[in-house]
């Protein structure tokens, strides 16, 4: 392990370190465009100049390997003034679009140019004119005139996603960024290359010009598309609506987790979360008009509390750990109900990197607490049991039933039960037909955690309130199980939590606090892949 010394600090690191990780080990942030982790090293954009004692010149330091007794200085006069030279280079023919580019307020060329930048320019000549906002698939678009060509979506594409899409042509002050005729960037994980581009050249079609940066307030989450449990961060806006057609989420960005994601999101979770602000159900829907929360509590209290109550509650692996815990400790432990969270499901598109084909991001979570899985009740089961007349109320919480079982199977399922209560955040057939419809926080309008495919629990934050009168769904069996006359004494999903640790063995030990922002194994074996739940 060869020992070195950065900007007076010694530090010892693995043999093959380069410079820049070592000096990252101590804390030490140098400027980069072309470096980046997770991929090979193309040394191209210069602008990670150290200076090196008994080195001849200035060397790059996301390729010079770290050798015993070297003495580095990151921030020396020399070494800044390689790095002034080189953004006079890359600034040469960068166009004055920081007033309308998206990456204004985020964008390294800016931030560098602030920290050590040529404030007298000498370049007189005209910039060269490439193409502006051109449209390279479904979700990105490229401003050739700001490319720094520091080539990383080029080797994301060649090293990442295996699809190479993207080269360099041309030489000289003529070599462009594109993508290679007859193709289009549309792999299911195109986007990353914005996240990844250290400028303003590839932006996102859905943010472009919707907001500033700085207007932006952001979240710590996970993804709900499948069992992965992807890390993020959401950010949004509440006191400008505007900004996007009365929504509140503008846009989502990856959250590095080295356990789960690293530095990447696939596209469907990134734009999938359009449900969040449309097409939501806002308030309580009953048989009078003017019903509310106190009516439909009261119509749910009175059906379990019926004398030999038949009931049927179809749970999701939509819901939190919290949430499910609740479910079973309200409904099926003590109010009796017939409680299941499986719902016989077409695996989706998976591969072998992030997707899975288990499209719930708390299967795992369910399966812990006995709500999935072998000897769990079939959802189906329960309505064929309501439409042969054998169920007094059935209560089914977030799920489509003509989206599972069609509508020719579920067509007359109000008539055949007694009360048909749905629970969910979105419209759907299922709600149109529901007796009683009790609108649900989006799982980013509510604490609590998701369990992913590979045994790690993860805590998902509150972004912004429920939306509208939505309740979330931990709160809304707080409050039956009151109405039942067995109130709980938890006031809130932290409070659950702790006492999921309590009685459930693969949890025992865990908190939030020591879930953190970064999740925690639970005590469990890992499933067999494909194994998808709803």
């Amino acid at each position: 392990m060869p020992s070195l010394t950065i900007d007076g600090k010694q530090v010892s690191v693995a043999d093959g370190t380069t410079v820049i990780e070592a000096a990252e080990e101590l804390g030490i942030y140098i400027p980069r465009y072309c470096y980046h982790p997770a991929l090979s090293i193309a040394g191209n954009c210069r602008i990670c100049l150290v200076d090196v004692e008994k080195s001849p010149k200035l060397q790059i330091a996301c390729n010079t390997p770290a050798a015993e007794g070297m003495v580095v200085h990151t921030n020396s006069e020399n070494a800044e003034a390689g790095r002034r030279t080189v953004l006079e280079f890359l600034l040469a023919n960068h166009p004055l679009d920081c007033p309308v580019c998206d990456q204004s307020g985020e964008c390294d060329l800016q931030n560098f140019y602030m920290n050590f930048g040529l404030y007298n320019p000498r370049f007189r000549e005209h910039k060269v004119k490439k193409h502006k906002a051109v449209e390279l698939g479904p979700h990105v678009m490229l401003d050739q005139e700001r490319c720094i060509l520091c080539s990383r979506c080029v080797r994301f594409t060649d090293e990442i996603t295996k699809t190479g899409e993207f080269g360099i042509f041309n030489r000289g002050d003529k070599a462009e960024l594109g993508i290679y005729p007859g193709s289009e960037l549309d792999n299911p994980y195109s986007a990353n290359v914005v996240d990844i581009c250290p400028v303003g050249a590839l932006t996102e079609k859905d943010f472009r010009f919707k907001a500033r940066v700085w207007y932006l307030s952001s979240a710590k989450t996970v993804c709900n598309g499948c069992s992965q449990g992807c890390n993020l961060d959401m950010h949004y806006v509440l006191d400008r609506p505007h900004l996007n057609d009365g929504g509140r989420m503008l846009r989502v960005k990856p959250r590095y987790n080295a356990d789960v994601n690293e530095w990447w999101l696939c596209d469907a979770g990134r734009f999938g979360l359009e449900w969040i602000d449309k097409g939501r159900i806002e308030s309580v829907r009953g048989p009078a008009e003017d019903a509310g929360w106190e009516q439909a509590l009261g119509a749910l209290a009175s059906a379990f509390q019926a004398p030999n109550a038949r009931i049927g509650v179809i749970t999701s692996a939509q819901l939190t750990t919290e949430e499910l815990f609740l479910v079973r400790e309200v409904l099926q432990s003590g109010a009796g109900a017939r409680v299941t969270a499986a719902v016989p499901q077409e695996p989706g598109f998976g591969d072998e990197f992030l997707i899975k084909s288990d499209k719930n991001p708390n299967t795992m979570g369910a399966t812990l607490l006995g709500l999935a899985g072998p000897g769990v009740v079939e959802a189906e089961q329960l309505i064929d049991d309501a439409l042969a007349g054998n169920l007094d109320a059935l209560w089914v919480m977030g799920h489509d039933l003509v989206e599972l079982f069609g509508e020719d199977k579920v067509r007359d399922l109000p008539e055949k039960v007694g009360q048909l209560f749905y629970s969910g955040t979105n419209e759907n057939p299922t709600a149109d037909m529901a007796h009683w419809v009790l609108p649900s926080a989006a799982y980013v309008e509510k604490d609590g955690t998701f369990v992913n495919y590979n045994g790690r629990v993860q805590r998902i934050g509150r972004a912004f309130p429920p939306l509208a009168d939505a309740r979330e769904d931990w709160r809304l069996l707080l409050a039956l199980s009151a109405l039942l006359g067995r109130p709980l004494e938890w006031r809130d999903s932290k409070e659950i939590f702790a006492a999921i640790a309590k009685s459930e063995a693969a949890f025992a030990g865990l908190s939030y606090e020591v879930i953190g922002e970064q999740g925690a194994e639970v005590a469990t074996a890992r499933p067999a892949e494909g194994t998808a739940t709803s």
